[in-house]
């Protein structure tokens, strides 16, 4: 026993000299010490000089091994597929030639098994869709300014955002996304200016040797506000017009251009509907146009007015009359959920119910709604949930993946869009666990059965396992993995309920304080605010008790769902309990599974997740000589803040509430530690006074 203790120690001191610095700037693509290695392949192309490298500097496989890459017709491999063995990938295109060679250095790095193995993606579009504005700044982005765009009149393109880009590019191709949106969804007609598309040229060069194929959001009323023509109106002739020249201007300077998203009648954003036409009349005008070129239009089903008496009901309302009249290669961009990338929501009705359109899921990568770029969520768990929910759409088993990649309808075009969390800081994400989000959604949308607790393994072993081979014992594998690795996954795959715990459980949802969607605001509800923009519209908490009435006997939203979800949602014993309070507007006194009444069961999870975020923090000090100190101390750092934002979320909500409630907090729980009164007057940001007086700011992006 003496004997292992001093081992330990020993390897202790070896790990913590070894942990070298890291700003994060390498995502998982860290750089490692390759055995040599000769690569055979065919053509010169840049793309196969990329495939090469990669392999060159970062083979860990059998040292002087002869790896070959062949192009060669293979009906079982889709264009963007390949087939591995230890020495060789295979592919019918140079893209998969190249997701092939990532694929294996994956596996070689993880330590798995590279057998025979033949890899199609789920999806033929995987694409990253950035809210970047022209300005520089980024829409919901909490990770620096765009690392595409830096303001009216600064086109200029440099070496550094060449080589930013580059690295933009390589760890999308890494993980299988070929295609990015480069600009916001509330677009400025000026990204389709002359000045702005020679910035787009520019940027689709640098992406195009990666497999990634460049998109533009456009503003539906670019034809007047930017071509000077009278209208916009999509079945006149002269817009059609405008639109040919300005996509055959675009596919001069960037041939192998994807398309258009379209965000109308949304929000305020212009569209079709401005003109007495259709969503399929305005998007099909577009695809016509893009349609000889290979182009599609992702045209987004996000819409809500302030007239319907249940927001979670437009989308579905509005375009299920319309299926069947959009155009091949026109797909509706519907969000996971009805509301809006709301922590937890059922999947949106639409999935599945739309047989004779195509429809793809955008997810949000960016933490919007759950904690930024300051809280560790990892969201892999909420999508699998996601597309893993079975619509009952064409019998059980009509999951919304299945719905949506082409397996169940044949759609002749299937894609996949995660709104993306980049930017200019050195880690690109702001949170280095932000990271495991892009590495996430870029393997879901290759393989869309994947698990979010192999994903995390891959994740934690590519991000902060050793990358040196000469470091690797049996004694130091043996202790990171159990150490490090196997809490930290754990830490990784409950956070996104743990976030759900302290902010919104059992199916209550957007009561964010106003605009920035960062801290509680169940209280805000200012006059002259339009009711679908204020907490109360959704929680609906009164003396009596609170949740959205979903039911037949309230909005009826959960006639949206195809047997027997309809009847399961409607039914209070068959109701998930993640979903209750979204579906059910249910007594303060309701008896849950729990034996607990609704009003205990609330505060239970409320200080269940307040405790967990402190458990994350004991978890993560755990693993300080695991890994280097720079990115330990950057997490441990975040962790002590989402700490006290789960505490402010836990006392906000429950004092609020317990105002409809008029029932004691359980004697067993915590107290709460702040006030009502100054919560809901200090915010959108709070200043708490601390204990020897001063003002302490907590957090600074309330």
């Amino acid at each position: 026993m003496k004997t292992r203790v001093i081992i330990n120690i020993f390897l202790f001191a070896v790990i913590h000299m070894v942990a070298k610095a890291d700003n994060g700037h390498d995502l998982w693509l860290r750089k490692t010490i390759a055995n040599p290695v000769k690569v055979v392949g065919t053509g010169k192309s840049q793309k196969m000089a990329i495939a090469m490298e990669e392999l060159n500097s970062r083979w860990l496989g059998e040292a002087d091994a002869t790896v070959t890459l062949t192009i060669s017709p293979d009906k079982r491999i889709k264009p963007d597929g390949y087939r591995l063995t230890a020495n060789n990938v295979q592919a019918t295109t140079e893209s998969g030639i190249l997701y092939g060679v990532y694929e294996l250095l994956r596996l070689q790095q993880t330590k798995q098994h590279v057998g025979t193995l033949i890899s199609n993606p789920s999806y033929q579009y995987r694409l990253l869709n950035h809210w970047d504005n022209l300005d520089g700044s980024v829409e919901r982005g909490y990770a620096g300014r765009s690392i595409f765009w830096k303001g009216k009149g600064n086109t200029a393109v440099t070496d550094d955002d060449r080589s930013r880009w580059a690295g933009y590019a390589r760890a999308c191709a890494s993980i299988g996304i070929n295609g990015s949106v480069l600009n916001n969804v509330n677009a400025s007609p000026e990204v389709l200016s002359a000045a702005s598309l020679k910035r787009v040229k520019a940027i689709a060069d640098v992406l195009r040797p990666y497999g990634i194929r460049t998109f533009l959001s456009v503003n539906f009323s670019s034809p007047k506000l930017l071509g000077g023509l009278k209208t916009s109106d999509p079945l006149d002739p002269s817009v059609a017009r405008w639109w040919a020249e300005k996509i055959k201007e675009i596919y001069t300077l960037v041939p192998d251009f994807g398309g258009f998203v379209v965000k109308a009648n949304s929000e305020g954003q212009p569209g079709p509907q401005d003109f007495g036409r259709t969503h399929a009349e305005g998007a099909n005008m577009l695809a016509d146009a893009l349609k000889s070129r290979g182009g599609i239009v992702m045209w987004r089903a996000f819409v809500y007015s302030s007239t319907d008496k249940d927001r979670a009901r437009q989308a579905y309302n509005e375009f299920m009359p319309l299926d069947g009249k959009f155009h091949d290669n026109v797909i509706i961009q519907v969000k996971n959920g009805p509301i809006d990338f709301q922590p937890r929501e059922p999947f949106s009705p639409l999935f599945g119910a739309m047989k004779r359109t195509s429809v793809m899921n955008e997810l949000q990568i960016t933490q919007e709604y759950l904690g930024h770029s300051k809280q560790l969520v990892f969201l892999s768990t909420m999508w699998e949930e996601c597309l893993k929910s079975d619509t009952y759409q064409e019998g059980r088993g009509s999951t919304v993946a299945r719905c949506t990649n082409g397996s169940i309808f044949g759609n002749k075009y299937t894609a996949i869009a995660g709104v993306a969390n980049t930017g200019l800081d050195s880690n690109w994400t702001g949170h280095d666990f932000a990271q495991a989000n892009w590495y996430a959604f870029g393997r879901l949308a290759w393989n869309d059965t994947l698990s979010s607790a192999q994903i995390a393994d891959e994740w934690l072993r590519l991000t902060f396992g050793s990358n040196d081979q000469n470091e690797i014992t049996a004694g130091k594998d043996e202790l990171w993995n159990t150490e490090f690795l196997k809490p930290v996954k754990e830490m990784m795959l409950s956070s996104r309920e743990t976030a759900v715990n302290y902010s919104m459980p059992l199916g209550l949802h957007h009561i964010f304080a106003a605009n920035h969607h960062y801290g509680p605001g169940p209280w805000y509800a200012p006059t002259g605010v339009r009711p679908d923009w204020t907490p109360p519209y959704y929680h609906q908490a009164d003396t009596i008790g609170i949740g959205f009435n979903r039911t037949s006997s309230g909005s009826k939203a959960v006639s949206q769902y195809h047997q027997p979800l309809a009847s399961q949602f409607e039914d209070l014993n068959a109701c998930p309990e993640i979903y209750l309070l979204w579906f059910h507007h249910l007594p303060w006194s309701y008896k849950m599974r729990s034996g607990r009444t609704l009003w205990d069961e609330l505060c239970f999870r409320y200080d269940r997740g307040v405790q967990q975020v402190r458990e994350y923090q004991k978890i993560w000090d755990k693993s300080r000589d695991y890994i280097d100190q720079e990115r330990f101390l950057r997490v441990q750092s975040k962790l002590k803040q989402q700490a006290r934002d789960a505490q402010v979320w836990k006392d906000g909500c429950l004092l609020y509430f317990q105002q409809f409630s008029r029932r004691p907090i359980p004697y067993e729980l915590e107290r709460p530690v702040y006030d009502l009164g100054l919560l809901e007057s200090v915010n959108p940001l709070y200043i708490i006074p601390s204990a020897d007086g001063e003002k302490e700011i907590i957090p600074n992006h309330y």
